[in-house]
């Protein structure tokens, strides 16, 4: 099912070319993008590889094919799954248990920046992936990088990740076809007395029976006071009557997240759950409507505050509206008030609706697709008040 869903190399090939571009246009030589297991989105974005146990790197000259960089145990995977014909292999990239590999012949930082530069000097280096990288790996690189000038560069990849193209937005609506119908399933199967884990459970075998390759997200079944965390894991507590359920259920489709987010109760919500439960949905689809392309973010979320305080329900907000989806089920940019960009067409977003009180939170999530005169909301249903 998923497996019709994919990026041809094609698409690799023009990623590529746009980011040579850019980095012409910064004046940098030698670009590094890094990434791990949790977050392998930039290196994903521009191999198709996702690392595990091992990191993972991507390295670019402004001409040429990119290298695809792995560690000591990767190389028959990563030729499998990668899209780059170039790998090196580096000591940097090993698992954090720091094997030695005695007598393992490896590539240095070193070989990567005089390979991706073509034989000519590295002047500039950039560095994509920053807030990932292991200060061991920075270290080894800006000792290899010598007199270079070792420049962040996370931007220029963000830039082109934004906006997303046909394939990549084909891929996030069956992700998202696929966390609705684990919603479906899980809501039609919890009960009383299961635990927060054991309805994870349910939710990762709808998922995976209907063709997600991982989760996009750990998934959310947090209950009762556990409600209230906004980041949360799912714990051994049993679910029980009359409790707020937060639900947050993401497939992942080949490399690209999703996330369906619902306030459920067993049974009749009381009457104040009940009231801050139907507002979270009316701010919500609220926050829909403002969006298009053309409309400065900041703007969506000042208007969406002044509605969320003008109701009474101020004291009950965390942060929203909004936040990027994509290669991560949050990633840049974040619409906040501080925001200097305009929304865009095919820039896509987590409506991500999350009100809290002492005793507990609820979160109303989809996701949508900026188009030029609204939204195309990738997920919707179940948008009404569930009680089971």
């Amino acid at each position: 099912m998923a497996g019709k869903f994919a990026i041809p190399k094609s698409e690799f090939r023009k990623r590529w070319a746009a980011l040579q571009q850019k980095m012409a246009e910064a004046d940098i030589d030698v670009l590094i993008a890094h990434g791990d297991e949790a977050d392998p989105s930039n290196v994903r974005y521009l191999s198709d590889y996702w690392p595990l146990f091992e990191t993972g790197g991507v390295a670019i000259g402004r001409t040429g094919d990119p290298i695809l960089l792995i560690g000591p145990e990767t190389l028959t995977f990563a030729k499998d799954r990668g899209q780059c014909d170039h790998i090196m292999q580096l000591l940097e990239y090993r698992e954090s248990a720091e094997p030695e590999y005695p007598g393992v012949v490896l590539d240095t930082f070193q070989d990567v920046i005089a390979r991706a530069a073509g034989g000519k000097e590295c002047k500039r280096l950039g560095i994509a992936g920053l807030p990932v990288m292991p200060v061991t790996v920075y270290e080894s690189l800006k000792k290899a990088a010598g007199k270079a000038k070792i420049v962040r560069a996370d931007d220029l990849i963000v830039e082109l990740r934004t906006i997303k193209s046909a394939n990549e937005i084909q891929c996030m609506r069956e992700a998202f076809r696929i966390s609705e119908v684990a919603t479906e399933y899980v809501l039609n199967h919890m009960r009383p007395g299961m635990t927060e884990r054991q309805v994870v459970g349910l939710a990762q075998a709808a998922m995976y029976e209907n063709g997600a390759e991982y989760e996009g997200h750990p998934t959310y079944v947090l209950s009762g006071k556990a409600s209230t965390h906004a980041i949360g894991r799912p714990s051994d507590k049993v679910l029980k009557a009359g409790e707020m359920i937060q639900l947050n259920i993401g497939a992942l489709v080949n490399g690209y997240s999703s996330s369906v987010g619902r306030p459920v109760c067993f049974g009749k919500m009381p009457p104040k759950m009940r009231d801050l439960v139907s507002f979270g949905l009316e701010a919500h689809h609220k926050t829909a409507e403002m969006m298009k392309a053309g409309v400065p973010a900041a703007e969506v979320v000042i208007r969406f505050e002044e509605f969320v305080k003008a109701a009474g329900y101020g004291s009950y907000l965390l942060y929203g509206p909004c936040h990027a989806i994509g290669l991560m089920e949050v990633e840049r940019p974040w619409m906040e008030s501080s925001s200097k960009y305009p929304l865009a067409e095919n820039m896509t977003f987590q409506v991500d609706t999350f009100l809290y009180t002492k005793q507990f939170g609820l979160r109303w999530e989809n996701g949508v697709r900026v188009t030029k005169t609204g939204v195309e909301w990738l997920s919707s249903r179940f948008g009404e008040v569930i009680e089971l």
